[in-house]
């Protein structure tokens, strides 16, 4: 029998969208952009469109709520 190891990365979770982040943050899309623009929310944009990871989301109200 094969033994199959899980890598860390088969549970990747999906990217967010500043839409995304905004729903979850109950704050408007305007404002996601512009934490996003003042490099407060590290962000990638991939053909042409923001993408934020949960992981720097996570980061990111930790460090800006202390949740």
């Amino acid at each position: 029998m094969i033994e199959v190891k899980k890598n860390i990365h088969d549970a990747a979770e999906p990217l967010l969208t500043p839409s995304d982040v905004a729903s979850l943050d109950n704050v408007s899309v305007k404002t996601v952009l512009r934490w996003i623009d003042q490099r407060l929310l590290p962000a990638y944009k991939l053909g042409g469109q923001w993408r934020i990871s949960p992981r720097d989301h996570r980061k990111f109200l930790h460090q800006r709520w202390n949740v």
